[in-house]
Formats: C-alpha cells, sequence, structure tokens
C-alpha cells in the first residue's frame, strides 16, 4: 500500500503499512519506558503480537504482556489487568488488537491511578469528573481489526457480570496519545472476523448518520467512512491481502468512531444487551440488527437515507435502494439475516428489550426506543421481518 500519512485529527494517527515500526518511538516520546501491552488470548501468541514485544525490548524498553480477556471483556478481566500492571511497575500502555484489547487497555491505563471502583466513571452526566486525570496514564492504541475504532475513542466498554449489561466508561483523556494504523496488521484477520469488524464500522458510520442533532462534520465524516466499507470491505473479504482496501477498511473503523461522538442508536441498543447475555460478537450483533433497525425508523430517516444513496451511487437512489444494498452486503459476507440463526432464541425477548431501552444508544436513536420499540425490533429479526 503506498498511501502513508500522519493525521492529528482526533488524535495523532500515523497511518500506513509498516508503521508499526514506529512503536517503540511512540513508547519513548510519550515518556513509556516500561509499557504493558495489552491484547487478548487469541492474539497472544500471533506473530504480529510477538513482534510487537520483540521491537519494544530490543528498543530497549521493558515491555510485558497481559492477554487475560474475554471476548467481551469483564470487570475481573480488568482488575487482573491494574494487578499485572502495579505489579510490574508499568509507566503506560500499548492496547493492542481488536475491540477487547484496545478498550481493556485504556481501561487499565484510566484506572491505574484512580482509587474508586470503576462503575463510578459510566457515562453517566458528569461521572467522568469524578476521575483523577493525572491517573491516567499515557496510551498508545494499535488496532489490528478494522472495526471498533476504539483506538480514536474517549471511552471502553466492560461488561458488568452482576448485572448482565455492558457498560461505557468515559474520560475524556483515555484517548490515547498515538494510533499506529498498520494495514497490514489486519492481513490474517479470518475472514468471519472481516465481516463482522467491517459491519461495525458500518453500523457506527450509519447510526452517527441517523442520530438526530446538528452535526454537519460528523454527518461528512460518517458518510465518506460509508463509502469506503461500500468500497472496500467486498474486497478484503475476498482477497484477506488486499492491502490498499484494508487501508481503507482501517480509515473507515477509526471515521466512525470518530462520527459516533454525534450519537448511535437501536443497533447498538439492542447489541449490547444481546452480546452481554449470548457472549455474541458485536459487530456482527449488529450487523444482524441492522435492516430491522433501519427499517423502524424510516419515517425519520428516509430523506437523509435518499441523500447517502445518491452519495453512495447506489442503483436505485431511496431508501428502499439503500436498504436493499443492507441486505444484500449481508448476505454476500455471510451474515445471518436472523437471530435464530445467530443462535439467539426469545426466550429472553423482555429482558433484552427492557435493557435495550436503558442503553445509552438508545438515545441517539432517531424514533423513541422504548421498550416497546426494541421489543418489536427483536421480534422482526427473529421473524427475519424487514
Amino acid at each position: 500500500m503506498t498511501v502513508r500519512a500522519n493525521w492529528n485529527y482526533p488524535t495523532s494517527i500515523r497511518f500506513g503499512a509498516g508503521r508499526i515500526g514506529e512503536l517503540a518511538e511512540a513508547c519513548l516520546a510519550n515518556g513509556i519506558r516500561k509499557p504493558l501491552l495489552v491484547t487478548d488470548a487469541g492474539l497472544a501468541n500471533a506473530p504480529i503480537t510477538t513482534d510487537a514485544l520483540a521491537s519494544l525490548r530490543a528498543a530497549g524498553l521493558d515491555a510485558e504482556l497481559f492477554a487475560d480477556l474475554k471476548p467481551n471483556p469483564v470487570e475481573a478481566n480488568l482488575n487482573a489487568g491494574l494487578l499485572a500492571y502495579r505489579d510490574g511497575g508499568h509507566d503506560g500502555v500499548v492496547a493492542f488488537g481488536g475491540g477487547s484489547g484496545l478498550d481493556t487497555g485504556k481501561l487499565i491505563a484510566f484506572m491505574s491511578g484512580q482509587s474508586r471502583p470503576v462503575w463510578d466513571y459510566e457515562d453517566i452526566g458528569d461521572w467522568w469528573t469524578r476521575a483523577d486525570p493525572d491517573g491516567i496514564a499515557p496510551i498508545i492504541a494499535v488496532p489490528t481489526t478494522a472495526g471498533t475504532g476504539s483506538e480514536v475513542g474517549r471511552a471502553g466498554v466492560l461488561t458488568d457480570e452482576k448485572t448482565h449489561t455492558k457498560k461505557i466508561i468515559f474520560h475524556p483523556k483515555m484517548m490515547p496519545r498515538v494510533v499506529i494504523c498498520d494495514p497490514a496488521l489486519t492481513v490474517g484477520m479470518p475472514a468471519r472476523i472481516t465481516a463482522g469488524t467491517g459491519m461495525d464500522a458500518l453500523s457506527h458510520c450509519l447510526e452517527a448518520y441517523c442520530a438526530p442533532g446538528y452535526h454537519p462534520m460528523a454527518d461528512g465524516i460518517a458518510v465518506e467512512g460509508m463509502r469506503l466499507v461500500k468500497q472496500a470491505l467486498p474486497r478484503v473479504y475476498a482477497q484477506a491481502g488486499d492491502i490498499e482496501a484494508r487501508g481503507d477498511m482501517m480509515a473507515a473503523a477509526a471515521m466512525g468512531a470518530t462520527a459516533f461522538q454525534k450519537g448511535l442508536g437501536g443497533m447498538h441498543a439492542l447489541s449490547h444487551p444481546v452480546g452481554a447475555l449470548y457472549d455474541t460478537h458485536h459487530g456482527m450483533t449488529n450487523a444482524v440488527f441492522m435492516p430491522y433497525v433501519l427499517a423502524f425508523n424510516r419515517s425519520a430517516v428516509e430523506e437523509r437515507i435518499e441523500r447517502l444513496a445518491a452519495y453512495l451511487r447506489l442503483p436505485r437512489q431511496d431508501f428502499t435502494g439503500f436498504l436493499d444494498f443492507v441486505l444484500e452486503l449481508r448476505a454476500s459476507l455471510g451474515v445471518p439475516h436472523t437471530l435464530e440463526e445467530f443462535g439467539v432464541n426469545g426466550d429472553r425477548a423482555g429482558e433484552i428489550a427492557t435493557m435495550a431501552e436503558a442503553d445509552p444508544s438508545a438515545g441517539g436513536n432517531p424514533v423513541k426506543f422504548d421498550a416497546a420499540a426494541a421489543g418489536k425490533v427483536f421480534d422482526a429479526a427473529m421473524a427475519g421481518r424487514v
């Protein structure tokens, strides 16, 4: 891939194939000499991880690995990481991997100097002001998937096992100081993970674009992010080594997470409880719900979806044309059409609907998304009624 760039929005981003070679320099430039590299168990022994650790140590950094993470991280994973961070005398975190590694790495850095329980910093009102900003360790983020965009986010998602809910922990200083976006790191992703993470990026852009409120900067980023997904996701799904398309997807992921400061919506409000209760892949869960939430919101978003369809140069440039595009893309990527095909049954439908109403993402939906609305969409996704 020939594209190589340095961006300073929304943080310092070093973009391009081979940029992982700058990891040690980025750590040193931010005062990190004893980094804890945080990733998930599936990546612990992967060559990209062992190579990154070796490069840090070759530069004289006292780097160690922490990888005791579930795909949907829980408080016990965070506490184990904090113990490793403190016992090792670390002075910063390299958050490495997909959403679980990035989020947990950021949360370890955030909590390393705090005295209150992590749930006291949930993204509710001004709860973030309870934190001691001087107790937040520096973070370098290295995404190895192209979906969550957590590398450019100021929050981390953590599952509360007591209530079986995913909660968002927020602080402005949780934003990584440097992000290394190296698309070559994503080449080894299995096709199913490529599809799920790519659809996650699309869901972030789409829900941000549809969220109510005046934020033309977020809208513009979201629209271009969706164009990149449209052109690149089918390519990387079919040909894992397409570095140019991998780069476009990595950019789209960061764009989605930048745009959704405007808001998310029903896809995420439902995906969070389903993921917490059934331990499903977050991006793939969003993909399953996508057409059903889109159809539910039609009355409020039809005009802007028409503009989006025109920008994407779809054969049919109206709401139906865009819905058809979503359905065709899902089918081409092997996304289950119904929740039943996805391994989710209707036994806990009422509980999920109640949890969806309470999810912070519900407030960004363009149509009121209370328990009744969530239940209606859930039932449609069970039956496959778009």
